[in-house]
């Protein structure tokens, strides 16, 4: 493939929305993806489903208050989301608070985190978006749990 339609590419690729392109021409093929601005690139493979089993029998958890329902069941009864800025997810996916499951996660409760930084990534539709802070501070609360499903506009995390 001559180095002039893959420099076309990457331009394309810079441009556009997409995060990863692939192109083939016969036997040859090329794949570009974009680097997050958090600086890491996850492996597309990096948490496989695990082996299951048994069927597990689903049970809704019972919610007492509208507060709890609308944070999937994460805040206590009565209780409100802590005070500070609220990050919620931009889309629905499956929450991960590390690029891989035997790395640390990318935040703590008590970490100062400044705007643009990854806080977590949400896998959907086989690609992993980094989700990034949109203020600076200090994480109050961490919202999300590794590997459970998460709703567009659900609250992740409590930045103060």
């Amino acid at each position: 493939m001559d180095l002039r339609k893959i420099k076309k590419l990457i331009d394309l690729l810079e441009e556009s929305n997409l995060a990863e392109i692939e192109i083939k021409e016969g036997e040859e093929s090329v794949r570009l993806a974009r680097t997050p601005k958090g600086g890491y690139a996850p492996a597309p493979m990096s948490y496989a489903p695990a082996a299951v089993a048994a069927p597990v029998e689903a049970k809704p958890m019972p919610m007492s208050s509208p507060t709890e329902a609308s944070t999937g069941g994460t805040a206590k009864p009565g209780n409100a989301l802590p005070d500070g800025h609220v990050v919620r997810s931009p889309m629905v996916g499956t929450f991960y608070a590390s690029p891989s499951p035997d790395k640390p996660a990318f935040v703590t409760v008590g970490q100062t985190v400044k705007a643009g930084e990854t806080l977590a990534i949400i896998e959907a539709m086989k690609m992993f978006n980094p989700i990034e802070a949109d203020a600076s501070g200090t994480v109050v609360a961490i919202l999300g749990e590794t590997g459970q499903p998460v709703e567009f506009d659900q609250p992740l995390f409590v930045i103060g």
